[in-house]
């Protein structure tokens, strides 16, 4: 992006084996060299995997205060948000990266997204299942082993992110509650019944399902409520990309396209929320209560109602998906409603409520 509009810029990748084992002292001699090949006017600097080098961050505190603009990039392990608001103390803004959407998937394989021809709906389709099937690893795509790339990003994930990071001994339990969280996307966490079933104390289920959201493996979705008890103690868990759920050793995450679906809309919906500083939320209003999937909010005030389904094809199913929107819509206050499904794109109108219904794929690659 920066070459596409003309900045100057200087370019460090501290991944670099020429470079291991420097020191925070070692730093300004690596900007001399950057001077020289780039030059001395340069505005941006780009500092790859700089986390790698201790005390990195007196450095850059040092170059924002010469006006330089900084962009640091690093994995979870050493570069966490909270490491970054105790280092760059209001110096810094978080920009999260997250695999390829649909859309992104689409634009890679060189999907017709535009077409309005059976052929070109039936390719977005096909490329769909295809999507949540292997998942939007950008090393993926043009792998024949992917079972092996994505076994090699979990293990990478739990023994390096997470193991040396937090100094865990017994990595089989961290193991087994990812699997399990993995396996059951899309549904509420029950720290109880996970830790009868896996044999693991209830301290340290919650424990390791923080260090497992902390490193991007999974996300949590908290319930809507203006009671903080409420949102903590009934979160919901998804993965961060579809991928996870087949390609790795003892998979034994379902087939419901719908579950499937429902995470994928979430994970666009960090995506696109981040824009505009919105929360994501699903609601309840009791147990005997019909769920909405994910309310979208502006602070305290919600802006939209969604509920996700696969097919809506028959009564029992359009009642039960259009009736949870209708019945959230009243107590929140909101007439936004949008229903996503595998359905063409159309307006309903039930009672004084008016349902917007939405193709997924249209949804998701708009």
């Amino acid at each position: 992006m920066l070459l596409e509009h003309g900045v100057r810029y200087g370019y460090v990748n501290f991944d670099d084996d020429r470079l291991l084992g420097l020191e925070a002292k070692d730093l300004n001699t690596v900007l001399s060299c950057v001077y020289q090949l780039y030059g001395t006017d340069i505005p941006y600097l780009y500092l790859d995997e700089i986390q790698d080098v201790d005390g990195w961050h007196l450095f850059v505190n040092r170059l924002l205060r010469s006006k330089m603009r900084v962009f640091v990039t690093g994995s979870n392990a050493k570069l966490l948000s909270s490491e970054l608001a105790t280092h760059l103390t209001g110096r810094y803004n978080e920009i999260r990266l997250f695999p390829f959407s649909f859309s992104e998937y689409c634009t890679f394989h060189q999907i017709d997204i535009a077409g309005i021809t059976t052929k070109a709906e039936a390719s977005r389709k096909r490329a769909f299942m295809d999507y949540i099937a292997t998942g939007g690893f950008p090393e993926l795509q043009q792998l024949r082993n992917k079972r092996g790339y994505i076994e090699s990003l979990i293990s990478a994930i739990l023994e390096k992110d997470i193991k040396r990071r937090y100094k865990i001994r017994n990595i089989e339990d961290l193991r087994k509650i990812a699997n399990h969280l993995i396996n059951n996307a899309c549904h509420e966490i029950n720290y109880e019944d996970m830790s009868g079933i896996l044999g693991i104390s209830d301290k340290t289920c919650k424990k390791y399902t923080v260090y497992l959201r902390q490193a991007f493996l999974i996300q949590i979705l908290t319930k809507h409520s203006f009671k903080s008890r409420n949102r903590i103690r009934n979160s919901k868990s998804y993965i961060v990309d579809p991928g996870f759920q087949n390609n790795r050793e003892n998979s034994m995450a379902g087939e419901n396209i719908g579950w499937r679906l429902e995470n994928v809309v979430y994970i666009e919906l960090l995506r696109r929320c981040a824009y505009e500083f919105r929360d994501v939320y699903y609601y309840k209003a009791n147990t005997r209560a019909k769920e909405v999937d994910f309310v979208v909010c502006d602070k305290d005030r919600a802006l939209e109602l969604i509920q996700v389904a696969y097919e809506i094809d028959t009564a029992k199913s359009f009642n039960r998906e259009t009736s949870a929107l209708i019945q959230a819509a009243e107590p929140l206050h909101c007439d936004n409603l949008t229903l996503i499904a595998f359905s063409p794109t159309r307006d309903v109108v039930i009672g004084e409520r008016s349902i917007h219904i939405v193709s997924a794929t249209e949804w998701l690659l708009n």
